[in-house]
């Protein structure tokens, strides 16, 4: 999970407004927290005053040790030196919370959402663009990403941040991204793995689209993949007799 070096991550600067943010999420003195990309590790220091246990992953080296230095104090933080993505996902119950690199967002939300046993709940820092292809009805243009994790996930947005409130500043607008398992899901979980052939072919492939029965989406006929909303993809998916 390397950090590209034109396009690295953008470090919090406030322990105030990290727990602002967690103010904004789910997260119980009870939970296992994981954050990815923890850095010197401003967020793990945080989280270690609000729940059971951080796990503060860490993939370069040099930063690795800094980090361990930074955490000694903290009983009840561990840190992981490796790449998130090549990681297995815990069995047992947590949370994510991280400030994640923001060229990483996409593969690092399929790997939370397609493990076997994703988190409960997942909070990312992220860039706003890239958080309102995820959100299901979004008034803007809908992305492959959102949709394929839709059925199985609650997607919002819970906070909007400022440039500032970074080091070094970027130059795109971030938001706290809420990802929450839904309790009852809208596919059956069997029936996932074709849900996501039948998302990632309509995306990717014009013909594969219009061969589908766009009328029982309540839609025109001349509609985009991109326009289309997650009630929308449900529907066309239980009236569709190709993936099963």
């Amino acid at each position: 999970m390397k950090r590209l070096a034109n396009y690295s991550q953008y470090f919090l600067r406030s322990p105030q407004l990290i727990k602002v943010l967690i103010g904004h999420s789910t997260l119980k003195k009870s939970d296992t927290v994981y954050d990815i990309g923890a850095g010197s590790g401003v967020i793990a220091s945080v989280l270690a005053e609000r729940v059971q246990s951080v796990v503060a992953i860490e993939f370069e080296p040099r930063i690795a040790q800094t980090l361990r230095q930074n955490m000694r104090d903290f009983d009840n933080v561990t840190v992981v030196e490796g790449d998130f993505l090549e990681m297995d996902m815990p069995k047992k119950p947590f949370k994510i919370f991280a400030n994640i690199p923001f060229h990483l967002s996409s593969p690092i939300v399929r790997k939370i959402t397609e493990s076997p046993n994703p988190p409960t709940a997942t909070y990312l820092i992220v860039q706003k663009q890239f958080a309102n292809k995820l959100l299901p009805t979004s008034d803007r243009f809908t992305g492959q990403l959102g949709m394929l994790i839709g059925p199985q996930f609650a997607v919002r947005v819970r906070k909007t941040l400022n440039r500032k409130d970074f080091w070094p500043h970027p130059n795109v607008d971030t938001v706290l991204l809420e990802i929450l398992l839904r309790p009852d899901a809208l596919i059956d979980p069997a029936k996932m793995p074709a849900y996501r052939r039948f998302i990632v072919d309509c995306f990717s492939d014009p013909k594969v689209f219009k061969k589908m029965p766009i009328a029982a989406t309540g839609l025109k006929a001349d509609v985009r993949p991109s326009q289309m909303k997650l009630p929308n993809w449900i529907k066309l998916f239980n009236a569709q007799n190709i993936y099963k």
